[in-house]
Formats: structure tokens, sequence, C-alpha cells
């Protein structure tokens, strides 16, 4: 199969700016600061900070402040809750006074920090760090506290340190709206076995329009991991009956609305009617200190795919999942690329590290033939449990 190179140069162009182009934003040694807000690019310290005032379970991706300007009143401030910073031990006390990554809140504003001061606060020099151990194991990846609303990895949990279960709306590598697809997986051993179905409400909410739309009836998955490490994972698909004729005028019709309504069919939407062999060749890796991520390509339902996916990543004092997947080409439907953005800290309480929430989107081509937005929603995620 012959991919588009105008294609190819747009992923590569995404790609290399996400794993490479940011190692350049980095900032000198500063003076001392005494009132800052710690990047939280240090699982380990985060949790050890937490649990010395006894907060359980421990978020590592909490909001740390320190206000040591008062030499008398000295504080540390952990999701808004205040404790001295004598509270805390003195090799602990140390290390918060030397943490690299600060946000420095005692800054000066001037007239140009409205375009300056987010490049002002990023003190990033390590920007690209190895995975957990999670995540480069065969057995043990499909672990993911992380449940998606629409596309990306699938939420896993295991029964039994490799034994366990996962769960996904559309599938990893869906967008908003565009898949009416479900699936539930058994894992175990780097084996996965599983069966998807269909939830129609899912794309019945796209009022765009279905074109280049992706539907299943039911069928089955059957997957295994390589055990030399999480780099390759292969897999075969089927479906348990083919679609029925009424199902197949029902999910490629498409209404068009040019003054008046016609209704034709669109050879563009795909409908799973049979075998496939899937694979997909991907690199673990943490990214502006994610707790999860990594950069892919492979073959999904005869369709390729190419993008990274990361979670709770750290810049300038927010955090954010994002996730980039590029599909150049298909034996159906027609080139396109999803977008998540999501942003963490918005809600109060539980759901400040728990939820986050922002802008999905697909860009391609309509049934005019015009490259736009063919999907655009809200998507929300949830974590259960810590970050791995």
């Amino acid at each position: 199969m012959v991919v588009n190179m105008k294609y190819l140069k747009l992923i590569l162009i995404v790609l290399t700016f996400l794993v490479f182009g940011a190692d350049r934003l980095y900032a000198q040694l500063e003076e001392q600061v005494n009132y800052f807000q710690m990047e939280p690019l240090d699982d380990s310290l985060f949790i050890h900070i937490q649990q010395e005032v006894f907060i359980d379970p421990p978020d590592p991706k909490a909001e740390i402040i320190a206000d040591l300007r008062d030499p008398n009143n000295q504080t540390l401030s952990i999701k808004g809750v205040i404790f001295p910073f004598l509270a805390f031990k003195p090799d602990t006390r140390a290390k918060i006074q030397v943490y690299p990554f600060k946000l420095n809140l005692g800054e000066s504003i001037n007239f140009g920090s409205v375009f300056t001061r987010v490049l002002d606060k990023i003190k990033i020099k390590k920007i690209v760090a190895p995975p957990s151990a999670y995540q480069i194991s065969s057995t043990l990846q499909y672990i993911n506290p992380f449940l998606q609303l629409f596309g990306g990895e699938r939420f896993g949990f295991p029964i039994k340190s490799d034994i366990g279960l996962s769960f996904g709306l559309g599938t990893p590598y869906s967008g908003p709206l565009e898949t009416n697809l479900i699936e539930a997986n058994f894992h175990i051993l780097g084996v996965t076995a599983g069966v998807f179905s269909s939830l129609d409400e899912l794309t019945n909410l796209n009022i765009m329009s279905p074109h280049n739309n992706l539907y299943g009836t039911g069928g089955y998955q059957i997957g295994y991991v390589l055990p030399f490490g999480n780099f390759l994972e292969v897999s075969y698909t089927n479906v348990f009956t083919q679609p029925t004729t009424a199902q197949i005028d029902r999910y490629k019709m498409i209404i068009r609305n040019n003054g008046t309504s016609i209704d034709t069919i669109d050879p563009h939407v795909k409908i799973i009617d049979g075998a496939s062999i899937n694979w997909e060749f991907r690199y673990p890796i943490s990214v502006l200190g994610s707790t999860r991520g990594k950069i892919y390509v492979g073959q999904y339902l005869h369709e390729w795919h190419i993008g990274y996916t990361g979670r709770e990543l750290s810049l300038a004092g927010s955090t954010f999942d994002f996730r980039f997947d590029a599909m150049p080409h298909s034996d159906i439907r027609e080139p396109e690329y999803v977008f998540d953005l999501l942003v963490q800290k918005i809600f109060d309480g539980w759901s400040f590290s728990a939820i986050a929430i922002g802008p999905t989107a697909i860009l391609g081509y309509d049934a005019h033939n015009k490259f736009t937005f063919t999907s655009l929603f809200l998507n929300i995620r949830l974590k259960v449990g810590t970050s791995l």
C-alpha cells in the first residue's frame, strides 16, 4: 500500500516537534526563589512529601506551593491545604528548597509579560525520560487507570498482577463521535481476548456528518504482546455475524442539506464485516513528566495509524493529556487526523486530579471533499487510583 508523501511529511513534522523540538525550551540557572510552585515532574518526591503528612492516597501530580519568604512562618501548601514547613523532615525540606523545576510565584510583572510570561515560567531541562516499569512490561502494560470517553488507550485494572480486565469506548485510535464500537477484554500473561459490540448513541450525537465513520455490529479479538518488552503487539479481529442489509443501509446513509434533503450512500463509511490482522509497534516514553505515554505506528482494521499519546504532561504549571493520531491510509475511509487536549486541575476536591476535560477533534475531508473539522466535541477522562 502506498501512503501519500504529503501526509507522511505532516506526520513527521508533528512527531519531531513533540519529541525533539521541545528540548530547546529551557532557562538559565536563576537566583534563589522563596515563593514557588513545584512542577510535578518527580513522582517519587511528590508522593514522599504527601506521605510525611499522612495524605492517603498521595497524588504524584498534586499542586504543591512553597512559601519560604518569612523565616518565622514558612509553609507548604498541598492542594490548598497549608502545612508548616517544619512539619517535614530536614532532608525533605532540603529537597524542596533545591528542587530544580520551580515556577516563581514572586516574579515581577512588566509590560512585556503578556507575551513572555509563559515562556519565562518554563524551567524544564529534561524533556524526555524513560517510561515506568508497567509500561515496558509485556504482561502488565494493559494496567491503565485512565478511562476516556472517546478513543485512547483502554482502561485496564489487574485482578492479580498480570491477570486483569480492560474496557474502552471507540477504538484506541478513534476520535469523537466517529465510531459506535465498545469493547471489553480479558488479559493474562500478555494475551488479550475480548469482544466488541455497538452503541449507536455514540455516533448519533454527531450533528456534522457521519461521513468517514467506522461502524461495527459485534465481534471478537485476540491479541498478544511479544514477551521481549512492550514494543510489539499483534492481534486478530473478526465478526460474529455479517451485518445485515438493513444495518449497512442505515450506517452508510448520509443526508446532505443543500436547500433540499437528499439521501445518498456514502462510499467512505466503513463497516467491519470480516477478519483483519492488526499490529502496533510502539515505544513507551515519558514526555514533560508524563505518567504514561508512547509513540507508535501500526495497522488496525486495514488502516494505518501513526501518532503519540501522553497522560499528565506538565508544562508551566499546567497538567494535561495530549493525543495525536494520523490515519494516512485506509482501505475504505479517507485520511484523517485526531487531536485531544484534556486539561487537569480544573475542578476542586477529589476531582482536582481525577478529571481532565478539553476539546477533541477530527480533521479530514467532509462529504464535499473539503478539508475541515469533520467532528468537534468535548472529551473527558477519569483517573481511577494513582498514577503508575
